[in-house]
């Protein structure tokens, strides 16, 4: 992450999280690890695949730090789809309070005032 220094030399972040505090966020996150058996065809072998998804969280910012430590209150975390892990489902678990390891945040963006639009770059079944 990109640190400057401010006028009295202390090191603070580019990302300025002040203006959502207290107000909804959506977090994205690493290290929802999960091993896929998959079945290589030439030599009809098990094979074992970790990949790394992301975890969506929404909630509302109560605090946050330098190394982008995230505390967000009344937490909900959107699940998985058991068959595709690599789909988000409309199911959704209550964390509550939490706290975000800056290590593992991806993505913070604002609940309020974004609105989902379709993919400009998708290409027509036929093209």
């Amino acid at each position: 992450m990109y640190c400057a220094f401010s006028e009295s030399g202390r090191k603070e972040t580019v990302l300025d999280l002040a203006k959502f505090v207290d107000k909804g966020v959506q977090v994205k996150l690493t290290g929802g690890r999960q091993v896929i058996p998959t079945v290589r065809l030439r030599k009809r072998e098990r094979e074992d695949y970790k990949m790394i998804f992301t975890v969506t969280v929404t909630g509302t910012l109560k605090g946050y730090d330098q190394l982008l430590n995230l505390v967000l209150d009344e937490a909900i975390e959107f699940l998985r789809d058991a068959d595709d892990p690599l789909k988000t489902t409309d199911q959704t678990r209550q964390l509550g309070l939490i706290v975000c390891r800056g290590t593992a945040v991806m993505l913070v963006s604002p609940t309020d005032g974004t609105d989902e639009i379709a993919n400009p770059f998708l290409q027509p079944d036929g093209a």
